[in-house]
């Protein structure tokens, strides 16, 4: 009964992204959730880009880049929060427990390693708005920033765009055949991403 109404509801979502891509204005809505997930919203683009692509394959890679480019747009946003939160928040707290010592120990290692974290949080389902966040509290190189962002970002949503692109109407069958246990997996990697950070 309980994976029965489970089912119809991912059907209802489906339904609905695919209804979704079929308007006018579903690309706006494409760039401003992409935007906005870098910084802080929780969902990811994947759900209106997939539904997207496969209703309109031959833009596969359009929209691919529309995507990208406000992602990383985003991603800056998140920078500059974390960048002014650094000085508002973050600094009166360090001084006050007196760990300013320990955090530029760990910036170092961040500046070290940063490129690497970046690129990992923004190609996998790891929450790229930590990082971007991250990286503007501890002064990450704009420069290096933004071109793993473009990498990280791009090779994410283009490596989709290009599956569907390739296989779209056996991927649709597929996604719309085993839609209850893709979300629960889809799921289980986003709770499993947010786990890692409080791990980390």
């Amino acid at each position: 009964m309980i994976k029965k109404v489970y089912d119809r509801s991912v059907k209802r979502m489906y339904d609905w992204a695919m209804n979704i891509s079929a308007k006018p204005n579903a690309v706006w809505l494409l760039v401003v959730i992409s935007f906005i997930e870098s910084s802080f919203f929780p969902i990811p683009p994947d759900i209106i880009l997939i539904p997207l692509i496969l209703a309109n394959r031959e833009k596969a890679f359009m929209l691919a880049m529309y995507c990208t480019v406000s992602s990383v747009l985003g991603g800056y946003f998140g920078y500059f929060i974390g960048y002014v939160l650094y000085d508002s928040v973050a600094v009166p707290i360090l001084d006050f427990y007196n760990y300013q010592k320990q955090f530029e120990e760990l910036a170092a290692a961040y500046h070290k390693y940063g490129a690497w974290i970046v690129f990992g949080a923004g190609f996998t389902p790891f929450p790229y708005k930590i990082v971007t966040i991250a990286s503007g509290v501890v002064h990450l190189d704009l420069s290096v920033f933004g071109i793993v962002s473009v990498l990280a970002r791009g090779g994410r949503f283009f490596f989709v765009a290009w599956l569907l692109w390739k296989w779209g109407a056996p991927m649709k069958i597929y996604i719309e055949k085993n839609l209850g246990w893709l979300s629960v997996l889809f799921f289980i990697l986003l709770v499993g991403s947010f786990a890692l950070i409080k791990i980390l």
